[in-house]
């Protein structure tokens, strides 16, 4: 399709969008018409952008879809928890739906009784948001494979693909970012929040205290084991229940992210003279006593406020994992930000790549969202199309739009794939759901609304909802509101 003015004729009766009857300006090409390049297509739309919508199935399918509608759900139909006042991925919703989200306004509308979650009917959400998109008349949808980069006259393009991305796209993404820029073999490790490790067990060191400086010689935080300990928890991997691959997931293993469990099948010993060896380590709460193992947590960004475990990419399922990882010293009440895991996942090492507007650094014209970027789960995605949409609708008016501010839970996420990462070598940024360690620290709440002191238990929450609070404030100006 030309990339040329394009001729609108009268919306349909019944759509909830002003009326159009033309624009003078060129359409933004998104491909991919998942959650994220719908949620895209909306926002741009939405500024009176046109948008050509490039999706491949009902040309070419997946092993993962069934159907070939936009913002297909392909594994869970739930948007998980909806509370906005101490889950990140609730307040997630309530910053999406007040920017005009049409993912969130069409999973509100064919949303299913699920407690706490937001949980949809997939195929209705699915249909819903496929007719907007599709009696839009800002939108033009296209049925084919985008099989390289786009061409050059494509002068505003967002890259909206998925985990899933198609063989011959994935190349030319690799051969235009580098061989060791785009991962698909995705190995986790898990992620703790900081503040739940107890450091009357661990301490910080580097190994053979390495660094010159003291921020580097304190880099890892370390939990000792005894053998005793140690062989229990080697046990307790072995007899863990695990998560198969699926059949379209067969990617082998790879020697250097082996998980933990098989490393453990492999030999008794092979984690102490792997990820969990204790050499060059001391422990200062027992300094005469040497430690049969040691694991080690890394941290994981720049606000120090999340560490993830090194070397313990896993397929134990998510039950298990936290049960087991709990028999560490130091993290028996550990808080995970992320569980581990292993599986097919197409993403970029975008802290390297993308500038703060999602733009690729070589080639500024592209634009990247969803999954394809460096987050995990429905919103996520979405919220990163939402975000590329406004960006590249700002730029196509002739203006910019800042990103929001990184207190919310969008700018938390945009700021953690774009910066907010440690690089800590090959491997190291991996995908991440949205959660409150990524969002800079906020002063502990001492009283309730009534006055009250908090306490204990209750502490937790009073501090997530202070920071929610704090997310929709900067929200509404970040909007203009």
């Amino acid at each position: 399709m030309p990339d040329c003015p394009v001729p609108l004729d009268l919306a349909p009766a019944g759509l909830d969008m002003p009326r159009m009857t033309q624009t003078s300006l060129k359409p933004v090409h998104i491909i991919g018409g998942g959650m994220a390049g719908s949620e895209a297509a909306w926002q741009l739309v939405s500024q009176g952008v046109p948008v050509i919508l490039h999706e491949m199935r009902g040309v070419k399918e997946t092993e993962a879809h069934k159907t070939d509608g936009l913002a297909e759900l392909v594994c869970s139909n739930s948007f998980r928890s909806d509370d906005a006042k101490t889950n990140a991925v609730g307040l997630l919703h309530e910053e999406m739906r007040r920017c005009g989200s049409i993912i969130l306004a069409e999973g509100d509308n064919n949303r299913l009784p699920a407690g706490g979650a937001l949980a949809v009917d997939r195929d209705a959400f699915s249909a819903a948001v496929t007719k907007k998109l599709t009696e839009h008349p800002l939108v033009t949808i296209s049925r084919e494979e985008i099989t390289g980069l786009p061409p050059e006259d494509w002068d505003s393009v967002i890259i909206a693909t998925g985990p899933l991305t198609s063989e011959s796209l994935s190349a030319a993404i690799l051969k235009e970012t580098g061989e060791d820029e785009l991962a698909f073999f995705d190995a986790i490790a898990p992620v703790i929040h900081r503040d739940s490790v107890n450091m009357d067990k661990a301490w910080f060191q580097s190994r053979y205290d390495k660094g010159e400086t003291l921020a580097d010689q304190t880099a890892y935080l370390n939990c000792p084991m005894d053998k005793d300990q140690y062989d229990a928890f080697i046990d307790a991997l072995i007899a863990g229940e695990k998560t198969e691959f699926k059949e379209w997931e067969g990617t082998p293993y790879f020697e250097g992210c082996l998980p933990i469990e098989v490393m453990a099948e492999r030999g008794r010993e092979t984690l102490r003279h792997g990820p969990m060896k204790p050499v060059g380590l001391t422990n200062p709460h027992n300094p005469t006593v040497k430690a049969y193992a040691i694991v080690q947590l890394r941290q994981d960004n720049a606000l120090g406020t999340l560490f993830n475990m090194v070397g313990f990419q896993t397929k134990l399922k998510y039950g298990v994992q936290t049960e087991i990882f709990r028999l560490i010293p130091g993290l028996e009440e550990a808080q995970f930000a992320r569980l581990g895991g292993i599986h097919r996942n197409t993403f970029l090492n975008s802290p390297r790549l993308l500038d703060e507007q999602l733009r690729l650094k070589s080639q500024p014209r592209l634009r990247f969202a969803g999954q394809l970027i460096g987050v995990e789960g429905y919103v996520e995605s979405a919220s990163m199309g939402l975000l590329a949409g406004r960006y590249a609708a700002a730029e196509r008016l002739g203006t910019t739009l800042a990103p929001p501010p990184e207190t919310t839970a969008m700018g938390a996420l945009i700021r953690h794939v774009t910066g907010g990462h440690l690089d800590a070598g090959k491997g190291s940024f991996q995908p991440m759901n949205v959660n409150f360690g990524l969002f800079p620290p906020i002063t502990q709440p001492t009283e309730d609304a009534e006055g009250n002191r908090i306490r204990g238990k209750a502490k937790t929450p009073a501090r997530k909802t202070a920071m929610s609070e704090r997310a929709l404030q900067d929200l509404v100006v970040w909007l203009g509101r």
